[in-house]
């Protein structure tokens, strides 16, 4: 059975990469959300080709997405959708963004896909059967220690006023690991990772929808997702580390570190 979600979950994947990629670099509305939360014409526009694609499929399946309300559906299956993952960077013409739909079943994720329609990487996963990129097996890295790591992260929109923005922890791992990566769309920061690209991410007030998809991602393709502390982690917990699993404890280490790094 989760090889039929899957399949309608590419299906509306590709279905709102195509939009996205005929109109990038393109005019637009952007409007904003917050000081600095950006929405386009586009990110509304997707979520409605994912959304339709999915209860035009499942109609009785709940909805959480980004941009819309929808109803609860029948409380054991809820898609978790970001329309546009990296939304600043579509807006700017920046080609770094995609498109990330899970399938939540009975509290568990059970199917996930990030689609990236600049590079046309398909990224799919479902619980139990591994981790895959165009139809290739994925498999973490084995990078380790943390000198030797990529590693990627991102800042949350009020952290120009919230203390807890990620600078300290930022600037820990840029003097302890080889570099980070602050590409802008949290997704592919996982995608990334899941194939061997990246060797840890961490990241702080995140969405459901940032995280669901690269969560399952991660965990099929051999990685570890938790939080801060190593506990378990769960979408709608508010911090999230993800690493290879050879670099883990060092992470969790160096994110309980305290004081001027």
């Amino acid at each position: 059975m989760l090889t039929t979600y899957l399949d309608v979950a590419v299906e509306a994947a590709l279905a709102a990469g195509r939009l996205q990629r005929s109109r990038f670099a393109s005019s637009f509305t952007v409007d904003l959300k917050g000081a600095k939360d950006l929405v386009t014409e586009l990110d509304t526009a997707s979520e409605a080709v994912i959304v339709g694609c999915l209860l035009e499929r499942f109609p009785g399946h709940g909805i959480l997405a980004e941009e819309g309300r929808y109803p609860d559906g029948d409380g054991r299956h809820v898609w978790v959708i970001d329309p546009i993952d990296g939304t600043t960077n579509f807006a700017h013409g920046y080609p770094w963004f995609c498109s990330s739909i899970a399938l939540e079943r009975d509290g568990e994720l059970a199917v996930g896909v990030i689609y990236n329609p600049m590079t046309d990487e398909l990224f799919t996963a479902t619980a139990g059967g591994g981790a895959f990129m165009n139809g290739r097996r994925l498999t973490v890295s084995q990078r380790a220690p943390l000198a030797g790591a990529l590693l990627a992260t991102g800042f949350p929109y009020d952290c120009a006023t919230d203390p807890e923005n990620n600078f300290d922890q930022f600037i820990r791992f840029q003097k302890a690991a080889r570099g980070i990566r602050r590409a802008g769309a949290a997704a592919l920061d996982l995608a990334y990772l899941a194939a061997g690209r990246l060797d840890g991410f961490w990241e702080v007030k995140l969405k459901p929808w940032d995280v669901a998809a690269g969560t399952l991602l991660v965990r099929e393709a051999g990685g570890i997702v938790t939080s801060f502390d190593g506990a378990p982690y769960a979408i709608r917990t508010h911090r999230i580390l993800a690493s290879n699993g050879c670099l883990h404890s060092e992470m969790i280490a160096m994110l309980a570190q305290k004081g001027s790094p």
